[in-house]
């Protein structure tokens, strides 16, 4: 099995690399970065969402394994005083996976070149410094006139972030759906939107278009792209899927209640 540690520069997760590859060579393992089976990151969410950029290209051949550093997340199953337990989970590995859903952008920009992204939590639209105007479409019918700061359009797992702390609602990875969530909209007897969370099935997309000749900031879960100007982005469920070695993967309500409840009935 070839494998990769890949990990973020704090003390914490830089020490746990170090020993972990040093396990993983003493156990037989090839360390592989091109073309790796599984990829281990070590850190938290944001250590594998960088992760998962960088190796989104050949996400049917790799399965991905967290270790956290700090406090659990929602993508990391170990912790970094488990390293023992994850070599031998890897020894013993019999291609076991679980698939979590992801969004695909396709963008056009006003000179119509396009651009084409994949997200695991969520992609947002938004002005920079001033109220958002956008048409929004869904499965190319129109459905609102949209006014605000911005739309976070995001996945079952990512609906536990950006998305939840607008008032979108929790789904889970099963439904294989996407939700759009408005950000501050504005509400009134000139402008009117639904004012509510929408949630789309696997085969419905959403599309937006922006008012023509306006600076836009597009986030794709971390990062951000303000360059140029937006015609229309169109957002669905995408083809493939993020993998992960199902060694022992927490059920997706523990990780909710881990997060955002933390207090166990007696």
């Amino acid at each position: 099995m070839r494998v990769w540690v890949f990990s973020n520069s704090g003390t914490a997760s830089t020490n746990a690399a170090h020993s972990l590859n040093k396990k993983l060579k003493a156990a037989g393992f090839t360390i592989n970065p091109a073309r790796p089976d599984v990829v281990i990151t070590v850190g938290g969410d944001g250590t594998l969402l960088s992760a998962f950029h960088r190796y989104n290209a050949a996400l049917d051949k790799i399965r991905f394994v967290g270790v956290h550093t700090g406090h659990l997340g929602f993508y990391t199953d170990w912790r970094d005083y488990e390293l023992d337990e994850l070599v031998t989970a890897l020894k013993n590995d019999h291609g076991e996976r679980i698939g979590y859903p992801l969004l695909d952008i396709l963008v056009t920009y006003a000179d119509d070149t396009t651009g084409h992204y994949v997200a695991l939590n969520e992609a947002t639209l938004k002005r920079a410094s001033s109220t958002m105007k956008t048409d929004v479409y869904i499965k190319d019918n129109f459905f609102e006139s949209f006014r605000g700061d911005g739309l976070c359009i995001c996945t079952p797992t990512g609906s536990t972030a950006y998305s939840k702390s607008n008032g979108g609602a929790v789904l889970h990875p099963r439904l294989q759906a996407l939700q759009v969530t408005e950000i501050a909209s504005i509400n009134n007897r000139v402008f009117r939107s639904l004012s509510a969370p929408i949630i789309l099935a696997p085969d419905e997309w959403v599309v937006l278009k922006p008012a023509s000749d306006v600076q836009y900031v597009m986030t794709i879960d971390q990062f951000h792209m303000s360059d140029r100007p937006i015609k229309s982005v169109r957002y669905q469920i995408a083809d493939e899927h993020i993998y992960f070695a199902k060694y022992r993967h927490m059920h997706f309500w523990d990780r909710v209640e881990d997060a955002f409840i933390g207090a166990k009935k007696e």
